[in-house]
Order: C-alpha cells, then structure tokens, then sequence
C-alpha cells in the first residue's frame, strides 16, 4: 500500500490569523523554533509568513514601526501546499523540483491538516527518491 502525506505529516501546527501583529508572529517562531507559520482564517490557509519575510520585509521596510504590521501585509499570498491525499513519493519530487523543505498540508477543502517536512517524507521514501530530493532543494539557485 501506498503512503499518504496523511500519514507522516504534523498535525499540531501552530498558525496565525491574519490580523495578527508581526511582533506575535516572530513571538510564535521563537517559542516554537520554526521558521515559518501558516496564516489561516476559518480553517482556510491563506498564506505563508517566514522569519525572511519579517527580516527582510517588515524590519527593512518599517524599521522601528515595524509592530504596527500585521501578518498579512507580509505574507506570501501564492503558497505551494500538498493535499493530505496525496502519495508521499510525489510530493517529495515535486518539493525537489521546486526547492521546498516544508510544505503547508491541506484537504480538498483547503483547509490546513499539518505541515510536512523533507525529512517526514524522507523517512518513508525510497532511499534514492530522498537523495534525489534533497540534491535539488539544496542545488544552488541563480548564477
């Protein structure tokens, strides 16, 4: 039988609603050591916000009025996700393809079920469809 990103990814995530203020955010990532926290209203994954996006695009931009922002002025709208359904052979290629490590989980409804890493798919995968993976996520970008 064939494994499901169901069936190895986090369940417990931790998100933030939209309104939430960038301050609360970067609070989220530090007590819980991530790097990224899904933005959901309702259930609904709206959007992706990273500790790049708070560096680099709320801190840069806003400087000391920084934690009047909210999260969704600077999350990222156009998430790439995996439904929970899906074969975990496929995912992991295409998180290879497209250089991702961590991927927001959701079912047909949209709505967010977990969050599944390189390393929860690895486990499961055959050795050399992680291997292949891992080489294109960390193949360097650009010229």
């Amino acid at each position: 039988m064939t494994q499901q990103v169901r069936d190895v990814m986090t369940s417990d995530v931790k998100t933030v609603q939209p309104q939430a203020r960038v301050g609360d955010v970067a609070r989220v990532m530090r007590d819980e050591d991530i790097g990224s926290v899904p933005v959901v209203q309702d259930e609904q994954l709206l959007g992706m916000i990273t500790d790049r996006d708070l560096v680099i695009r709320a801190l840069a931009d806003c400087g000391d009025d920084v934690m009047q922002f909210t999260a969704e002025e600077f999350m990222s709208r156009e998430v790439q996700c995996c439904r929970d359904d899906q074969n975990i052979g496929d995912v992991l290629k295409e998180m290879g393809d497209q250089q991702i490590r961590r991927l927001p989980v959701v079912n047909n409804e949209r709505k967010l079920v977990g969050i599944v890493s390189l390393g929860d798919l690895s486990h499961e995968a055959k050795p050399q469809q992680a291997g292949k993976a891992l080489g294109e996520i960390t193949k360097p970008t650009g010229p």
